[in-house]
């Protein structure tokens, strides 16, 4: 397997799950359904703080240089998403509780499952992404479609690291199947926090819309 092989296999195998984290539904389960900027924009920032949290994390336990790189640089890449982002919101935010997605994350502590986790979890974010930018050029707030423009950029960016991290530290096919399982686990959890947070009030997660 190489990189691209990998990120093909990652997302067909997780069509369903990727479909549905990139509807309209996914922003209403993020914001409790409170479908306005402010709220939108929490929740927007709560994911870039959490994000700089578990790179910054795994940048200061990671054992491969390759790694250690690559999560530190996402870190700060994170960080700047942050700071984007709640000062649209006049600095005033606070983290809400950590998403499931990073829990699992944090939880990993092997290079091969972190590699690929990083790229199921960029996979996912592509979707968030598209989400915050459809919903800002609904409200014709074109300053903030292009800050998410901007953000998904980097997280276009953020997926081609994690493709040449995957072909620095995967020798093995063992390994490339460590990956792909922790990149698919990276999205199954985000889609059943979708799905019990949409339960909970009553929506039917399942329609695409």
């Amino acid at each position: 397997m190489d990189p691209s092989q990998f990120v093909d296999s990652v997302r067909e195998d997780n069509r369903t799950a990727l479909s549905r984290l990139g509807s309209s539904k996914s922003l209403y389960a993020d914001t409790e359904g409170a479908m306005e900027s402010a709220p939108v924009l929490r929740a927007a920032a709560d994911s870039e703080f959490h994000a700089h949290e578990t790179f910054e994390e795994w940048a200061d336990s990671e054992g491969s240089d390759a790694a250690q790189e690559a999560f530190a640089t996402t870190a700060s890449e994170e960080d700047d998403h942050y700071g984007q982002v709640t000062q649209r919101l006049d600095g005033d935010h606070e983290p809400d509780e950590t998403p499931a997605i990073h829990e699992y994350l944090r939880g990993l502590n092997d290079t091969a499952g972190r590699a690929g986790a990083f790229v199921g979890r960029t996979i996912a974010a592509e979707k968030s992404k598209e989400q915050l930018v459809g919903f800002f050029v609904g409200q014709a707030d074109t300053s903030g479609a292009q800050l998410f423009r901007d953000l998904g950029d980097d997280v276009d960016a953020q997926l081609e690291r994690g493709k040449d991290l995957l072909g620095d530290v995967c020798e093995t096919d063992d390994e490339w199947a460590r990956a792909e399982e922790a990149a698919g686990d990276a999205i199954q959890t985000a889609y059943d926090e979708y799905t019990e947070r949409l339960e909970s009030m009553g929506v039917n997660p399942k329609p695409v819309c």
